[in-house]
């Protein structure tokens, strides 16, 4: 953005262009109070400000510093000529202070690129100084930042030399008792990217489950992980944290969350939470209690791995490369099939339970794996000697994804079908037991290549250079919607 400043005669009035929205207009006062409470003359006759480009909507107070100080540099009161050398952004209190804003990792890369240093609010300089090779200075008042300019007092520099390294705390694995099945299946979702659906009764360890997976990923590079970060820093949502920048995004919206909470939208789009999972997780506790509607709007994303949002005036493409996760009830009270035989459902309140998740969508979800109840005796004492570690499950993971980065360029579940018929091709062997999933589950052909993949997967875990029997099975395996019906447990 630009902002352009223009004085002239006539009756005292200020007036911005350029759409703004009502946080930008009321900025007129803002800017206004903090000029007069900082001793300057704000200027008699006509004040118009520009905000470039005219056809883009603008929101928010982080045009607040550069207006003041463009209305200043056109009155004479600082040197205009150093104006050049800066990019600025903040909000200003009445008093003159300078209030952090969102959005500022985009804007520090803007003008890292650009050749110029940033000043912005103080709060802000933690974020900016992200950016390798960027010259920050941070301010606190208008007043600095008018002294820096007119070279009287110089505010402090800040040159980024690259972004913190501290390596990322995830919860381990070991802190979950038993579910040796739904370990394994976290572990191969971990290793191919796979989507993953956990099915069982209330209290088995789903959400524990769940919230493992990001430490089971492959670290973040500098890349992803600033990618990630700037997508928080605009969204505005959370408080953004720079020490925490590695970290895997895992995001947990709750199933009364609305279509354009999960996707991102408005008149003015912006990113949701598929968005904000990107690089990561996106955890959907209690699945079928979603709207239905809202579910659906997962389908493209899935694939795709961005999200388009069209509106009258304004279209935006935001990214979604996200690893989806879910958990449901296998049943409306939670407990068809356990031991205890509790289950009262019908067979029509449990096919009107599972209905509310739709044959399109369960069939874009790679593996569904059950997480039955464990028997108290596995509960209590201290955790068993040797169980398996995070970091011991990660690393296995880490391999699986070199050779799938060596071979294709990306993890298996992102291979087209040309990728497939090249990296997961079957022995005979092979075939005739795909032909019998297909004839006894009737596998779409969807679901046909996404077994191959996590068989690929599997491959890839065990060292194998090619898909065998035992790998074809496992993969089978995790399709149990394809081959449960309502009330067989």
């Amino acid at each position: 953005m630009t902002v352009e400043v223009h004085l002239s005669g006539g009756l005292p009035v200020m007036s911005i262009v350029g759409l703004p929205e009502m946080a930008v207009k009321e900025s007129r006062d803002r800017v206004r109070g903090a000029l007069l409470n900082g001793r300057f003359r704000f200027p008699d006759g006509r004040v118009t400000i520009n905000l470039a480009p005219a056809d883009l909507p603008k929101e928010g107070g982080r045009f607040d510093l550069p207006i003041a100080l463009g209305i200043l540099g056109a009155s004479g009161q600082v040197a205009a000529s150093a104006l050049g050398e800066y990019e600025f952004v903040g909000e200003l209190a009445l008093s003159g202070q300078l209030r952090a804003v969102h959005g500022v990792l985009p804007i520090a890369v803007a003008a890292r690129d650009a050749g110029r240093s940033l000043v912005l609010p103080r709060e802000n300089a933690a974020e900016a100084a992200l950016v390798t090779g960027l010259l920050v200075r941070p301010a606190s008042h208008l007043l600095e930042v008018c002294e820096h300019l007119n070279g009287t007092a110089l505010l402090s520099t800040q040159v980024s030399d690259g972004p913190l390294q501290r390596a990322p705390e995830y919860p381990d694995l070991a802190e979950v008792r038993g579910q040796e099945q739904a370990k394994r299946a976290l572990e191969v979702a971990a290793a191919g990217a796979h989507s993953l659906l956990m099915i069982g009764p209330p209290g088995t360890g789903k959400s524990m489950l769940a919230n493992r997976l990001p430490g089971l990923l492959p670290p973040l590079g500098e890349a992803e992980a600033m990618e990630t970060a700037a997508i928080r820093s605009v969204s505005g949502r959370d408080p953004f944290d720079p020490v925490r920048w590695l970290e895997r995004p895992f995001r947990s919206p709750h199933h009364t969350a609305s279509g354009v909470a999960l996707v991102g939208g408005g008149s003015n789009p912006k990113p949701g939470e598929i968005s904000l999972a990107h690089r990561g997780v996106l955890f959907l506790d209690e699945l079928p209690e979603f709207d239905r509607r809202v579910l659906e709007v997962l389908r493209e994303p899935l694939e795709s791995g961005h999200i388009d949002i069209s509106r009258a005036a304004r279209q935006a493409r935001f990214p979604a490369r996200f690893q989806l996760v879910a958990a449901m009830n296998p049943c409306p009270c939670g407990y068809l099939g356990d031991s205890s035989g509790r289950c009262r459902c019908t067979l029509e309140q449990v096919a009107r339970y599972r209905g509310r998740i739709s044959g399109p969508l369960l069939d874009r979800i790679d593996m569904h794996v059950e997480v039955p109840r464990l028997d108290v005796s596995r509960l209590g004492g201290p955790p068993p000697a040797g169980a398996e570690t995070t970091a011991t499950a990660r690393a296995r993971v880490a391999v699986a994804r070199e050779r799938q980065e060596a071979r294709a360029g990306k993890p298996n579940s992102e291979l087209s079908p040309g990728e497939i018929d090249r990296d997961c091709a079957l022995d005979a062997t092979g075939r005739r037991l795909m032909e019998q999933a297909l004839t006894r589950l009737g596998l779409s052909a969807r679901a046909y290549h996404r077994i191959l993949k996590v068989a690929r997967t599997i491959a890839d875990l065990q060292g194998a250079g090619a898909i065998d029997s035992t790998h074809l099975s496992e993969a089978i395996g995790y399709r149990r919607l394809d081959r449960v019906t309502p009330g067989s447990g």
